[in-house]
Protein backbone atom coordinates (compact mmCIF):
# COMPACT_ATOMS: atom_id res chain seq x y z
CA UNK A 1 0.00 0.00 0.00
CA UNK A 2 1.33 3.45 -0.73
CA UNK A 3 2.30 5.67 2.19
CA UNK A 4 0.49 8.79 2.55
CA UNK A 5 2.65 10.29 4.60
CA UNK A 6 4.47 12.41 5.21
CA UNK A 7 2.04 15.10 3.78
CA UNK A 8 3.26 17.34 1.03
CA UNK A 9 0.50 20.14 2.31
CA UNK A 10 -0.35 19.60 5.66
CA UNK A 11 -3.52 21.44 7.32
CA UNK A 12 -2.29 21.38 11.99
CA UNK A 13 -5.33 22.53 13.52
CA UNK A 14 -4.54 22.36 17.32
CA UNK A 15 -7.71 24.74 17.93
CA UNK A 16 -9.45 21.36 16.63
CA UNK A 17 -7.30 18.94 18.56
CA UNK A 18 -8.01 20.89 21.34
CA UNK A 19 -11.71 21.01 21.10
CA UNK A 20 -11.84 17.17 19.88
CA UNK A 21 -10.21 15.93 23.27
CA UNK A 22 -12.00 18.08 25.40
CA UNK A 23 -15.37 16.69 24.15
CA UNK A 24 -16.29 19.70 22.53
CA UNK A 25 -16.39 18.27 18.63
CA UNK A 26 -17.14 14.93 17.32
CA UNK A 27 -14.15 13.87 14.88
CA UNK A 28 -14.72 11.61 11.55
CA UNK A 29 -11.32 11.17 12.26
CA UNK A 30 -9.40 11.48 15.75
CA UNK A 31 -6.36 13.08 15.75
CA UNK A 32 -2.77 12.34 15.85
CA UNK A 33 -0.88 11.97 19.38
CA UNK A 34 2.43 11.26 20.23
CA UNK A 35 4.62 11.70 23.44
CA UNK A 36 8.33 11.05 22.24
CA UNK A 37 9.23 10.16 18.78
CA UNK A 38 12.98 8.71 19.39
CA UNK A 39 16.06 10.13 16.74
CA UNK A 40 16.41 6.71 15.52
CA UNK A 41 13.06 6.77 14.32
CA UNK A 42 13.10 10.41 13.23
CA UNK A 43 16.46 10.57 11.70
CA UNK A 44 15.43 8.21 8.60
CA UNK A 45 12.25 10.21 7.65
CA UNK A 46 13.96 12.86 7.66
CA UNK A 47 16.04 12.61 5.22
CA UNK A 48 14.72 9.89 3.10
CA UNK A 49 11.59 10.84 3.34
CA UNK A 50 11.16 14.60 4.07
CA UNK A 51 14.81 15.09 2.15
CA UNK A 52 16.39 17.18 4.31
CA UNK A 53 19.98 17.12 5.67
CA UNK A 54 20.53 15.66 9.80
CA UNK A 55 22.11 17.81 11.82
CA UNK A 56 23.49 16.96 15.11
CA UNK A 57 23.17 19.80 17.21
CA UNK A 58 26.76 21.14 18.44
CA UNK A 59 27.71 24.27 20.96
CA UNK A 60 30.95 24.35 18.53
CA UNK A 61 27.90 25.19 15.78
CA UNK A 62 25.59 27.74 17.25
CA UNK A 63 23.50 27.65 14.26
CA UNK A 64 23.16 23.83 14.45
CA UNK A 65 20.62 23.94 16.95
CA UNK A 66 18.26 26.03 14.69
CA UNK A 67 18.56 23.94 12.24
CA UNK A 68 18.38 21.17 14.32
CA UNK A 69 15.04 22.46 15.58
CA UNK A 70 13.84 23.05 12.60
CA UNK A 71 13.82 19.76 11.52
CA UNK A 72 12.06 18.83 14.69
CA UNK A 73 9.51 20.88 13.54
CA UNK A 74 8.91 19.83 10.15
CA UNK A 75 9.13 16.14 11.28
CA UNK A 76 6.02 16.99 13.44
CA UNK A 77 4.35 19.34 10.66
CA UNK A 78 4.82 16.40 7.99
CA UNK A 79 3.64 13.35 9.73
CA UNK A 80 0.19 15.31 10.68
CA UNK A 81 0.15 16.25 13.78
CA UNK A 82 -1.43 19.59 15.32
CA UNK A 83 1.63 20.20 17.38
CA UNK A 84 5.17 19.85 18.39
CA UNK A 85 5.55 18.23 21.36
CA UNK A 86 8.74 19.21 23.35
CA UNK A 87 10.27 18.93 27.16
CA UNK A 88 13.09 20.50 29.02
CA UNK A 89 13.79 19.32 32.96
CA UNK A 90 15.13 21.28 35.91
CA UNK A 91 18.94 19.58 36.71
CA UNK A 92 17.89 17.29 39.71
CA UNK A 93 21.28 14.84 39.67
CA UNK A 94 20.90 11.19 40.52
CA UNK A 95 23.09 8.26 40.01
CA UNK A 96 22.79 6.78 36.59
CA UNK A 97 23.77 3.55 35.26
CA UNK A 98 25.26 3.18 31.64
CA UNK A 99 24.99 -0.49 29.64
CA UNK A 100 25.39 -1.00 25.29
CA UNK A 101 22.15 -0.79 23.97
CA UNK A 102 22.62 -0.88 20.05
CA UNK A 103 19.15 0.12 18.87
CA UNK A 104 20.19 3.50 20.79
CA UNK A 105 22.30 6.33 18.69
CA UNK A 106 25.51 5.79 20.32
CA UNK A 107 25.23 2.40 20.96
CA UNK A 108 24.79 3.46 24.45
CA UNK A 109 21.53 3.89 26.82
CA UNK A 110 21.03 5.33 30.50
CA UNK A 111 19.06 3.94 33.72
CA UNK A 112 18.86 5.67 36.69
CA UNK A 113 20.74 4.20 39.65
CA UNK A 114 17.18 2.58 41.96
CA UNK A 115 19.03 0.86 44.57
CA UNK A 116 21.33 3.58 45.53
CA UNK A 117 20.29 7.72 46.38
CA UNK A 118 21.57 10.84 46.42
CA UNK A 119 19.90 11.78 49.47
CA UNK A 120 19.31 9.44 52.33
CA UNK A 121 19.33 11.85 55.02
CA UNK A 122 18.99 14.86 56.11
CA UNK A 123 22.68 15.96 55.60
CA UNK A 124 22.67 14.93 52.41
CA UNK A 125 19.51 17.07 51.73
CA UNK A 126 21.41 19.98 52.83
CA UNK A 127 24.05 19.47 50.55
CA UNK A 128 22.01 18.70 47.61
CA UNK A 129 22.90 20.94 44.70
CA UNK A 130 19.13 22.09 44.01
CA UNK A 131 18.53 23.71 40.80
CA UNK A 132 17.35 26.91 40.09
CA UNK A 133 14.94 28.13 37.58
CA UNK A 134 17.64 30.08 35.71
CA UNK A 135 19.73 26.43 35.58
CA UNK A 136 16.61 25.34 33.05
CA UNK A 137 17.78 26.38 29.26
CA UNK A 138 13.70 27.43 27.72
CA UNK A 139 15.25 28.84 24.54
CA UNK A 140 14.30 25.71 22.88
CA UNK A 141 10.62 26.23 23.42
CA UNK A 142 10.95 30.30 22.59
CA UNK A 143 12.62 29.11 19.18
CA UNK A 144 9.63 26.33 18.76
CA UNK A 145 7.29 28.59 19.54
CA UNK A 146 8.52 31.42 17.07
CA UNK A 147 9.10 29.16 14.12
CA UNK A 148 5.13 27.10 14.29
CA UNK A 149 3.59 26.91 10.94
CA UNK A 150 0.39 28.17 11.45
CA UNK A 151 -2.57 26.05 12.53
CA UNK A 152 0.03 24.27 15.04
CA UNK A 153 0.37 24.81 18.47
CA UNK A 154 3.04 23.81 21.59
CA UNK A 155 2.44 20.79 23.64
CA UNK A 156 5.15 21.56 26.61
CA UNK A 157 6.21 19.99 29.87
CA UNK A 158 8.89 19.24 32.50
CA UNK A 159 10.85 16.84 31.78
CA UNK A 160 9.87 13.59 34.10
CA UNK A 161 7.78 14.20 37.10
CA UNK A 162 7.70 14.50 41.00
CA UNK A 163 7.61 10.81 41.51
CA UNK A 164 9.99 10.46 39.04
CA UNK A 165 12.21 12.72 40.45
CA UNK A 166 11.67 11.33 44.30
CA UNK A 167 12.37 7.90 43.26
CA UNK A 168 15.58 8.78 41.19
CA UNK A 169 17.03 11.24 43.91
CA UNK A 170 16.09 8.72 46.58
CA UNK A 171 16.14 5.49 44.28
CA UNK A 172 13.38 3.24 44.37
CA UNK A 173 14.71 1.48 47.03
CA UNK A 174 15.82 3.97 48.78
CA UNK A 175 12.10 5.61 48.66
CA UNK A 176 10.81 2.71 50.22
CA UNK A 177 13.00 2.45 52.88
CA UNK A 178 12.87 5.76 54.37
CA UNK A 179 9.16 5.65 53.63
CA UNK A 180 9.16 3.36 57.16
CA UNK A 181 12.31 5.44 58.38
CA UNK A 182 12.04 8.71 58.10
CA UNK A 183 8.70 9.35 56.24
CA UNK A 184 8.85 13.29 57.06
CA UNK A 185 12.26 13.30 54.76
CA UNK A 186 10.43 11.77 51.82
CA UNK A 187 7.12 14.92 52.04
CA UNK A 188 9.99 17.16 52.16
CA UNK A 189 11.89 15.82 49.51
CA UNK A 190 8.61 15.66 47.34
CA UNK A 191 7.75 19.31 47.95
CA UNK A 192 11.27 20.94 47.15
CA UNK A 193 11.16 19.14 43.73
CA UNK A 194 7.38 20.19 43.51
CA UNK A 195 7.50 24.06 44.21
CA UNK A 196 10.83 24.25 41.74
CA UNK A 197 8.18 22.65 39.19
CA UNK A 198 5.95 25.44 39.98
CA UNK A 199 8.19 28.06 39.23
CA UNK A 200 8.89 25.84 36.03
CA UNK A 201 5.56 25.98 34.81
CA UNK A 202 4.63 29.18 35.53
CA UNK A 203 7.64 30.45 33.27
CA UNK A 204 6.96 27.95 30.91
CA UNK A 205 3.11 28.93 30.72
CA UNK A 206 3.99 32.52 29.71
CA UNK A 207 5.64 31.26 26.38
CA UNK A 208 2.94 32.00 23.51
CA UNK A 209 1.39 29.47 21.18
CA UNK A 210 1.57 26.65 24.05
CA UNK A 211 -1.63 24.76 23.76
CA UNK A 212 -1.76 21.94 26.37
CA UNK A 213 0.83 20.86 29.41
CA UNK A 214 1.45 17.34 28.68
CA UNK A 215 3.85 15.73 31.23
CA UNK A 216 5.24 12.31 32.08
CA UNK A 217 5.05 11.05 35.59
CA UNK A 218 5.37 6.84 35.74
CA UNK A 219 3.80 6.06 38.76
CA UNK A 220 3.22 2.25 38.42
CA UNK A 221 3.51 -1.02 36.91
CA UNK A 222 2.17 -4.00 35.20
CA UNK A 223 -0.06 -4.64 38.74
CA UNK A 224 -0.39 -1.72 41.03
CA UNK A 225 1.21 1.73 41.42
CA UNK A 226 5.39 1.73 42.43
CA UNK A 227 4.55 2.96 46.23
CA UNK A 228 1.42 2.82 48.07
CA UNK A 229 -0.87 4.96 46.80
CA UNK A 230 -1.60 6.85 49.86
CA UNK A 231 1.99 8.18 49.34
CA UNK A 232 0.67 9.06 46.38
CA UNK A 233 -1.98 10.93 47.50
CA UNK A 234 0.01 12.68 50.09
CA UNK A 235 2.90 13.18 48.31
CA UNK A 236 3.12 13.69 44.57
CA UNK A 237 -0.71 14.37 43.61
CA UNK A 238 -1.16 17.44 45.28
CA UNK A 239 1.72 18.83 43.09
CA UNK A 240 -0.20 17.59 39.82
CA UNK A 241 -3.38 19.07 41.18
CA UNK A 242 -1.40 22.65 41.32
CA UNK A 243 0.40 22.15 38.01
CA UNK A 244 -3.12 21.16 36.14
CA UNK A 245 -4.77 24.33 37.81
CA UNK A 246 -1.65 26.28 36.50
CA UNK A 247 -2.71 25.43 33.09
CA UNK A 248 -6.57 25.55 33.56
CA UNK A 249 -5.98 29.36 34.76
CA UNK A 250 -4.25 30.00 31.04
CA UNK A 251 -7.28 28.15 29.62
CA UNK A 252 -5.81 25.10 28.51
CA UNK A 253 -5.71 21.56 29.01
CA UNK A 254 -3.82 19.50 31.17
CA UNK A 255 -3.10 15.58 30.07
CA UNK A 256 -0.72 13.28 31.88
CA UNK A 257 1.72 10.34 30.69
CA UNK A 258 2.04 7.79 33.55
CA UNK A 259 3.09 3.90 33.03
CA UNK A 260 1.85 1.19 34.83
CA UNK A 261 -1.45 0.06 36.41
CA UNK A 262 -2.89 3.35 38.28
CA UNK A 263 -6.42 2.40 38.61
CA UNK A 264 -6.28 3.01 42.53
CA UNK A 265 -5.93 6.54 41.81
CA UNK A 266 -7.35 7.25 38.51
CA UNK A 267 -10.23 8.95 41.15
CA UNK A 268 -8.04 10.85 42.65
CA UNK A 269 -6.21 11.88 39.18
CA UNK A 270 -9.69 12.66 37.55
CA UNK A 271 -11.65 14.24 40.47
CA UNK A 272 -9.07 15.96 42.39
CA UNK A 273 -6.04 16.64 39.91
CA UNK A 274 -8.61 17.46 37.51
CA UNK A 275 -6.88 16.00 34.68
CA UNK A 276 -8.17 16.73 30.84
CA UNK A 277 -6.48 13.30 29.87
CA UNK A 278 -4.98 10.26 30.40
CA UNK A 279 -1.86 8.93 28.30
CA UNK A 280 0.24 5.87 28.14
CA UNK A 281 -1.62 2.31 28.32
CA UNK A 282 -0.10 -1.03 28.12
CA UNK A 283 -2.79 -4.07 26.43
CA UNK A 284 -1.16 -6.58 29.84
CA UNK A 285 -2.63 -4.16 32.10
CA UNK A 286 -5.51 -2.68 30.75
CA UNK A 287 -6.24 -2.21 26.96
CA UNK A 288 -6.98 1.15 26.15
CA UNK A 289 -10.09 0.28 24.82
CA UNK A 290 -11.61 -0.87 28.02
CA UNK A 291 -9.72 2.19 29.66
CA UNK A 292 -11.99 4.09 27.48
CA UNK A 293 -15.50 2.33 28.80
CA UNK A 294 -14.33 3.00 32.11
CA UNK A 295 -13.66 6.97 31.72
CA UNK A 296 -13.79 7.98 28.33
CA UNK A 297 -17.19 9.85 29.11
CA UNK A 298 -15.18 12.09 31.77
CA UNK A 299 -11.78 12.10 30.19
CA UNK A 300 -9.91 12.34 26.92
CA UNK A 301 -8.22 9.22 26.09
CA UNK A 302 -4.24 9.44 23.86
CA UNK A 303 -2.82 6.77 22.41
CA UNK A 304 -3.33 3.05 23.16
CA UNK A 305 -1.77 1.11 20.34
CA UNK A 306 -0.07 -1.10 22.41
CA UNK A 307 4.34 -0.70 21.78
CA UNK A 308 4.83 -4.85 21.67
CA UNK A 309 2.74 -4.50 18.21
CA UNK A 310 4.18 -1.65 17.20
CA UNK A 311 7.81 -3.09 18.26
CA UNK A 312 7.51 -6.90 16.88
CA UNK A 313 4.22 -7.08 14.42
CA UNK A 314 4.08 -6.55 10.98
CA UNK A 315 3.00 -3.18 8.81
CA UNK A 316 -0.34 -4.85 8.40
CA UNK A 317 -1.07 -5.98 11.80
CA UNK A 318 -0.34 -2.52 12.97
CA UNK A 319 -2.52 -1.19 10.34
CA UNK A 320 -5.16 -3.32 11.41
CA UNK A 321 -5.03 -2.51 14.67
CA UNK A 322 -4.95 1.55 14.19
CA UNK A 323 -8.15 0.49 12.01
CA UNK A 324 -9.88 -1.13 15.35
CA UNK A 325 -8.93 2.05 17.79
CA UNK A 326 -10.91 4.05 15.06
CA UNK A 327 -13.74 1.66 15.11
CA UNK A 328 -13.90 1.77 18.48
CA UNK A 329 -12.27 4.59 20.85
CA UNK A 330 -12.34 7.18 17.79
CA UNK A 331 -16.10 6.30 17.35
CA UNK A 332 -17.01 7.35 20.89
CA UNK A 333 -14.90 10.66 20.91
CA UNK A 334 -12.29 12.58 22.84
CA UNK A 335 -9.93 10.00 21.39
CA UNK A 336 -6.50 10.66 19.45
CA UNK A 337 -4.89 7.85 18.01
CA UNK A 338 -0.99 7.10 18.58
CA UNK A 339 1.30 4.48 20.69
CA UNK A 340 0.43 3.58 23.46
CA UNK A 341 3.78 4.68 25.44
CA UNK A 342 6.27 6.25 22.63
CA UNK A 343 7.99 5.59 19.35
CA UNK A 344 11.38 4.08 21.12
CA UNK A 345 14.62 3.37 19.02
CA UNK A 346 13.39 -0.42 18.55
CA UNK A 347 10.47 0.40 16.75
CA UNK A 348 10.36 -0.56 12.99
CA UNK A 349 10.40 2.77 10.80
CA UNK A 350 7.82 1.13 8.56
CA UNK A 351 5.70 0.08 11.71
CA UNK A 352 5.26 3.94 12.48
CA UNK A 353 5.04 4.92 8.87
CA UNK A 354 2.03 2.43 9.15
CA UNK A 355 0.62 3.39 12.30
CA UNK A 356 1.01 7.25 11.25
CA UNK A 357 -0.58 6.42 7.55
CA UNK A 358 -3.27 4.24 8.54
CA UNK A 359 -4.29 6.96 11.45
CA UNK A 360 -4.62 9.44 8.74
CA UNK A 361 -6.58 7.70 6.08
Amino acid sequence: MPLRVPLEKPHPDIDRFVRVLMGQEQAERPPLVEYIVDPVIRKPITTELLGREWVEPSVDDPTSWDRYWDNFIQFWYRMGYDFVRFEIALPFPAKGLVGDDPTMAGGRRGWVDQHHGVITNWEEYERYPWPKLSDADLSPFEYLSAHLPDGMGLILSHGAGVFEHLSNILSLEGLCLLLHDDPELVQTVADRIGGLMVQFYERVLQIPRVAVIFPGDDMGFRTQTLVPPDVLRRCVLPWHKRFAALAHARGIPYFLHSCGNLLEIMENLIEDVRIDGKHSFEDAILPVEQFQERFGTRIAVLGGLDVNLLAGGTPDEVRAAVRRLRETCGARGRYAIGSGNSVPSYVPVPNYLAMVDEALA
